[in-house]
């Protein structure tokens, strides 16, 4: 039967103010732009099938099949998670990532073991990376802080609290929230250290370097997961690596976290709100191709805030910077 687009969007715009979702949520949720969200919800007919689909997949308007989008489905019903965790919190709690986040998700193709998700976490825990001082799915071991099973994926949410250790945690760029699934999944949401410096407002800055070391630190990341879950003897395990910074209406780019480093460049305010990055390569391949992968993000990244001609060895030196600094391999 035809399809009466005016009905579908209205009941898209209705679906979302049942599930209290703002347009910047359901954007979110989607991975499509808010301009894209905004042109959808005024009924415009000119967004791709296939944002119109993601949007609409949000509020269950979209049946899903095996297979195809399966990696999106788990990062939505992730990110839906979260949601339903921090619901509760004040609104200004540092845990709502109110001035912007960055959710980084990666999946690996190929022939994997069959674990359960207890069996995960001693793997991550041995794979975790030294190279910076809050490494990405963090696992502690504290009864409150340490990850625990849910519906089959490994759930870690680091609630931000007053006193002692937990402290630490009042900072957007430590309450982590994060899953991974034996299949090979694994998202991470977390919120911009600029956010939690006390030299400026937050929602004003974003650093140059910080990306470059977390996009290098999540790839090596789905590089160790995959050397350890791949069966032995089997194919090469394939990565599929994406990134979405959110939140950068307003900021400038600025040297920031390592003012001395080789990568000084300042740019102006975003000319967009948010940035999709996405990559692929073999897990093998990852290591050593860390400048061919991370050099085409870092230069879509920077061009929302109007810089262009980044030279590809300045961006190899900083991660150079990165590797030295832990242990890697």
């Amino acid at each position: 039967m035809p399809v009466n687009w005016e009905a579908l969007v209205a009941e898209a715009i209705r679906r979302r103010k049942a599930e209290r979702m703002t347009q910047k949520e359901h954007a979110a949720l989607a991975s499509v732009s808010i301009p894209t969200m905004l042109s959808f919800e005024r009924g415009e007919q000119t967004l791709s099938l296939g944002k119109a689909f993601d949007i609409l997949r949000v509020v269950g308007l979209i049946e899903e099949g095996g297979g195809k989008g399966s990696q999106e489905n788990f990062v939505q019903v992730a990110f839906e998670r979260w949601r339903e965790l921090v619901r509760p919190l004040p609104s200004d709690s540092p845990a709502r990532f109110q001035h912007g986040w960055y959710r980084l998700d990666y999946a690996l193709e190929g022939d994997l073991k069959a674990l359960e998700p207890y069996q995960l976490l001693p793997m991550m825990r041995e794979q975790k990376l030294n190279n910076t001082g809050w490494p990405m799915f963090v696992a502690m071991t504290r009864d409150e802080f340490e990850p625990y099973e849910r519906d089959g994926v490994l759930e870690c949410w680091l609630k931000p609290a007053e006193g002692g250790l937990e402290r630490r945690l009042n900072d957007p760029a430590h309450c982590d929230f994060w899953q991974a699934s034996p299949s090979g999944r694994f998202v991470l949401l977390r919120g911009y250290q600029e956010d939690g410096a006390d030299t400026f407002e937050p929602g004003r800055v974003f650093d140059t370097t910080l990306p470059i070391w977390r996009i290098a630190e999540g790839l090596l990341h789905s590089s160790r997961m995959a050397r350890v879950l791949v069966k032995p003897g089997k194919s090469p395990v394939h990565v599929k690596f994406s990134i979405l910074y959110t939140g950068l209406a307003g900021r400038v780019l600025r040297s920031w976290a390592n003012p001395l480093a080789d990568l000084f460049i300042e740019g102006g305010a975003a000319r967009s709100d948010e940035a999709m990055l996405q990559t692929e390569s073999a897990a093998g391949d990852i290591e050593g191709s860390l400048t061919e992968l991370v050099y085409p993000m870092v230069v879509s990244l920077f061009d929302r805030f109007g810089v262009t001609g980044l030279s590809k060895d300045r961006v190899e030196a900083e991660i150079r910077r990165f590797e030295k600094s832990g242990m890697v391999g």
